[in-house]
């Protein structure tokens, strides 16, 4: 029996007292709007994927004599070689505002240009992820995801939460498990429905009162004062934010993980939690339940694994040898664990014909090139999302700022922005 279902965000298969959400089928003609938009009309997403402790500098990056398409690819990118027309490899960026060789990831997304800014010991901006968040969040459940690792801090990474940091330059938190991930998007909510709408409603109630009591401090306060104030009223209005978005999806059951994805195992490691990390992610991206993804990966325990007993640290300060060896394998692994997740993501076909890797920017690299080098920070994209030319070794200036190339997949992926971070343009060389 047929029934016509009208659904503002899911369509919702409802029998024997349960409700499963489906993934998004444009040919049904169920939009996330009133109108449905054009089948050929597809979304767009954004992925970085970050890494701390660098690379081997000697076989990650091409000659760099050899640009365009003719190109060998080297060592440590060989596991890529079946997708080489699906990715372009890009030279000659750098962070200058990472002042701390091994808090890569702290910068890596933002390009911070307030670091050391007057009467502040630290602060950040904004990172390119969010920046795609605040475009496109409204379409679905979650505005972004941020994915981390327990590892974090034996593998490369620097203050903060994730990859992630919000318009104020505040860390944003992360997943830090797969399992914590999967249940996120996965699992039904642990309360009911009635339960979660009071206590929506009680929150909200809070920060009316916390509001007007705001309004009537603020007179008679110093400019100073009445600068802690707005910045603590920015965060009552971040929250409300949230809630609204809650309440927004609040009636709306999660969907069922695509591909028969089930639930991951506790206390997963190293090269097993990359691995089910990218599982999840392209399950997150499937159902369309969120179109921005960072993930700050683990290499303590991925070396661990590896059967490889040099530090994490040391690996980074490599000489001929053991450390060197160690990067290498390194490596190898990570771009035979990214071969895999560019493989899911081909075959994730849209409804147009196209596949969920041509809709998507996928970022892999890190803000170090290693010891405490910060330019040249290795960097690949992947994917159709911005519209940059694939299959290629790009060579631009040395020093460029790697923000430069945030704007540009930011703008290619219809995106707008006129800067980020300490961008002076746009990477031109990255368009026909």
């Amino acid at each position: 029996m047929n029934h016509a279902l009208s659904m503002s965000r899911r369509t919702v298969l409802q029998a024997a007292g349960s409700a499963v959400a489906l993934p998004f089928f444009d040919s049904l003609g169920f939009g996330r709007r009133a109108t449905a938009a054009p089948a050929a009309a597809r979304p767009k997403r954004m992925v970085f994927l970050g890494f701390g402790w660098g690379v081997t500098n000697e076989t990650w990056f091409p000659d760099g004599k050899q640009t365009g398409k003719d190109y060998t690819l080297p060592e440590g990118l060989k596991a890529l070689e079946r997708h080489r027309d699906q990715f372009t490899v890009i030279q000659g960026l750098s962070n200058k505002f990472a002042n701390e060789a091994h808090w890569g990831s702290t910068f890596w997304l933002t390009g911070a240009n307030r670091y050391g800014e007057p009467g502040k010991s630290f602060s950040n901006s904004v990172s390119a992820d969010q920046v795609a968040a605040a475009a496109w969040g409204d379409q679905t459940r979650f505005a972004s995801l941020q994915f981390g690792t327990l590892d974090a801090g034996n593998s490369g990474h620097g203050p903060g939460l994730s990859l992630a940091w919000d318009s104020r330059g505040r860390p944003l938190a992360g997943l830090d498990t797969p399992v914590l991930a999967f249940h996120r998007l996965f699992s039904a909510e642990g309360t009911s429905l009635e339960e979660r709408q009071a206590a929506l409603t009680a929150e909200q109630s809070v920060l009316d009162a916390v509001r007007a009591d705001a309004s009537r401090v603020r007179r008679g306060l110093s400019a100073a004062d009445t600068d802690k104030l707005d910045e603590y009223l920015q965060s009552i209005r971040d929250i409300e934010t949230r809630l609204a978005k809650e309440k927004q999806w609040l009636t709306v059951p999660k969907p069922a993980p695509a591909g028969g994805l089930g639930a991951p195992k506790e206390g997963v490691a190293g090269k097993d939690e990359i691995k089910v990390m990218y599982d999840i992610l392209v399950a997150a991206l499937q159902t369309d339940s969120t179109r921005v993804i960072t993930y700050r990966q683990p290499v303590g325990t991925l070396l661990k694994g590896l059967g490889i007993n040099v530090a994490p640290h040391d690996m980074s300060h490599y000489q001929p040898g053991e450390r060197m060896d160690a990067s290498k394998k390194r490596d190898a692994t990570q771009s035979e664990l990214l071969a895999g997740l560019l493989d899911r993501l081909a075959a994730v076909k849209e409804s147009d014909g196209t596949s969920l890797l041509d809709n998507t920017t996928l970022v892999y690299g890190s803000n170090i090139r290693s010891i405490h080098y910060l330019d040249n920070c290795p960097t690949l994209v992947a994917g159709g999302g911005s519209g940059i030319r694939l299959g290629e070794h790009v060579v631009v200036p040395d020093k460029t700022p790697l923000a430069n190339l945030w704007l540009t997949l930011l703008n290619g992926a219809g995106v707008k922005a006129e800067s980020h971070g300490d961008s002076t343009g746009v990477v031109k060389d990255l368009f026909t």
